[in-house]
């Protein structure tokens, strides 16, 4: 009879030899090296801190804005009676266009108010002098226009305005019409002023969608054409560098503001505060501009 521990041995022969069996008939995978390790990223440089615009912690200042909330007139406080005449006969003179410039008269500023009368001509003068029954104050019906205080004729005036605006220089001008010099300048002058207060009586309130901000240099024309070599525009330049300032519609082409001066943050903040009286309160349109810096403290000036 076989003892258990015989028994025990001969099962834990078998069990190695199947052991060394198996690993030497299994069939073993290719040896393969172990991945080489990915390169460590160099560690990233330590980067600027960014400051804030200014523009964007306050607003900027403008002393155009200021300026213009100072001057701004104030609209009377209530309207004075319609005065209409009952005696006398019929008055034949249109006045209705007229208004009293007495700053402390009632009627300043009113138009068509019945106040003013034609008191026939000072002197025997081709204007009209007229009469305000509320204050008795006595001015010409040129008041505030460019043939006020004038002893050249209409014709003259307007012939001599004419032939500025084609492009005539204003001593050719003076010896065309046998004028002094400085009298052709002194009109041009008063002609501007006349114009630019039409425009912004005409020019208001506009809503527009895009307005285009342009600076131009007359030039950089020249100097591409070859007629001004780039040494003479360049000392063309330092001696009077000034610059065409333009806003316009580039939807409608309508030119909102055009003016002249340096190519500086107080010229940019005059165009721009120009831009702001011409355009609607509550129009804030898409502005493109060529890259000008100064244009975002501009407009973040106005626009917020």
């Amino acid at each position: 009879m076989v003892s258990d521990l015989f028994f025990y041995q001969l099962m834990l022969v078998a069990l190695v030899w199947l052991c060394l069996m198996l690993h030497w008939l299994w069939p073993s995978a290719p040896a393969t090296c172990p991945p080489p390790p990915e390169p460590t990223p160099p560690e990233p440089k330590r980067k600027r801190e960014r400051l804030p615009f200014a523009g964007l912690t306050q607003k900027p200042h403008c002393d155009a804005c200021e300026h213009h909330s100072d001057l701004r007139p104030q609209p009377p406080s209530s309207r004075p009676p319609h005065i209409v005449m009952t005696r006398g006969r019929r008055r034949q003179v249109d006045t209705s266009m007229h208004f009293c410039p007495n700053p402390d008269c009632a009627y300043r500023g009113w138009v068509g108010w019945g106040n003013l009368r034609a008191n026939g001509h000072p002197n025997g003068g081709p204007w009209r002098q007229l009469l305000c029954v509320a204050c008795r104050g006595y001015f010409l019906e040129t008041l505030g226009t460019l043939f006020h205080g004038k002893r050249a004729s209409v014709d003259l005036i307007v012939r001599v305005i004419a032939c500025l605006a084609e492009g005539l220089g204003i001593r050719g001008t003076a010896r065309v019409f046998e004028v002094d010099p400085n009298t052709v300048l002194q009109w041009l002058v008063e002609a501007a002023e006349q114009l630019r207060a039409f425009s912004r009586h005409g020019l208001h309130d506009v809503r527009v969608r895009q307005v285009q901000l342009d600076e131009l240099f007359a030039l950089l024309s020249a100097v591409q054409a070859g007629a001004v070599s780039a040494a003479e525009a360049i000392e063309r330049l330092d001696r009077s560098p000034s610059w065409v300032w333009t806003a316009m519609d580039p939807e409608s082409k309508l030119l909102l503001v055009v003016d002249i001066g340096d190519r500086t943050l107080a010229m940019a903040q005059r165009v721009v505060h120009h831009v702001t009286q011409v355009l609607a309160p509550d129009c804030a349109p898409l502005f493109l501009t060529d890259g000008f810096r100064e244009y975002l403290r501009v407009l973040l000036t106005h626009y917020g």
